[in-house]
């Protein structure tokens, strides 16, 4: 998810009482995240070669959160113990997209305005596109939350032409009445942007939007997604925008907008950045990112 274009401009984050505390769990973490690699490379996949514009973003800021993150994770509940539960996995943008520019261009009404069905999303500077690596990260987060015992539906499995448009993304997140949702991107931000952020709903009210349920469970799984993807993949949360919080609330996202059950976006790092982009294309480095959504994700279904 790109931070350029002609209709935004590029966030500009304020102070967080998070920067500290966050900060020091990262240096904290860095050597047991390291001698995490060798188990969680095992089961990686083979590396990839190669190598977002969910929404342009018309601007946010830090969310306002008041919890911190823990230096010590809690032991995950056994397998199974996510039975009942539903999570929802959003996979940016579609394969196919760059196909059928006219149906992504359609605009959609998010509430507060009007925007685009979708868009293709971005790419590594050697062509390795968005779309691809979100696919590849859900399904590898899907298995991890199945194997816990969650009923899991993704949005599209690269199994439909082009989208869904935003505004159905939501939907399916809303229908299946999800415990929790989350959408999986990566940025496309200039070079030297690293590292990732978690997207949360700010507080919206206008037309079909109405956020105001959602916002408070959605800050709480978004700082344990956050929590969980810092100790699992040792990876600093984004240096340009959040202020060092890996947080970030925006109200023009369609996908947030207009979703009724706690959801959060992530961006996993910047596909435009060369060190980034050597992680992003790596089979292991991802299995490892789904991890850290995976325990986020549970710790907040547990509470």
């Amino acid at each position: 998810m790109s931070y350029t274009g002609p209709d935004s401009e590029p966030p500009q984050p304020r102070r967080s009482p998070l920067r500290r505390p966050l900060t020091v769990v990262v240096a904290a973490l860095v050597p047991g995240a390291l001698l995490a690699w060798g188990v969680y490379a095992a089961v990686g996949g083979p590396d990839d070669a190669g190598g977002g514009d969910a929404e342009k973003p018309a601007g946010s800021s830090p969310a306002p959160v008041s919890g911190k993150p823990s230096a010590s994770p809690s032991p995950l509940p056994a397998p199974g113990s996510l039975k009942g539960k539903v999570v929802v996995i959003d996979p940016g943008h579609n394969p196919a997209n760059f196909q059928h520019t006219f149906e992504i261009n359609r605009k959609v009404n998010v509430g507060t305005h009007w925007k685009e069905c979708d868009t293709t999303g971005t790419a590594t500077n050697a062509g390795w596109p968005e779309a691809k690596f979100t696919l590849d990260v859900a399904h590898r987060l899907r298995d991890l939350l199945e194997k816990r015992g969650a009923t899991v539906k993704l949005t599209q499995d690269g199994d439909r032409p082009y989208g869904p448009c935003v505004d159905e993304r939501a939907r399916i997140g809303n229908e299946a009445k999800a415990d929790a949702a989350i959408s999986i991107h990566a940025d496309g931000s200039g070079s030297g942007n690293r590292g990732f952020h978690v997207i949360l709903p700010g507080r919206v009210h206008d037309g079909a939007a109405d956020t105001r349920a959602i916002v408070a469970p959605s800050a709480e799984l978004g700082e344990r997604v956050v929590n969980g993807f810092v100790r699992v993949t040792g990876t600093a949360p984004a240096n340009y925008l959040g202020d060092g919080t890996g947080l970030v609330t925006r109200t023009d996202l369609g996908g947030l907008n207009l979703s009724t059950v706690p959801k959060v976006f992530i961006e996993c790092g910047n596909m435009r950045d060369s060190a980034d982009a050597a992680l992003l294309t790596s089979g292991s480095w991802r299995q490892k990112a789904a991890q850290g959504m995976s325990e986020g994700i549970v710790s907040f279904l547990h509470g």
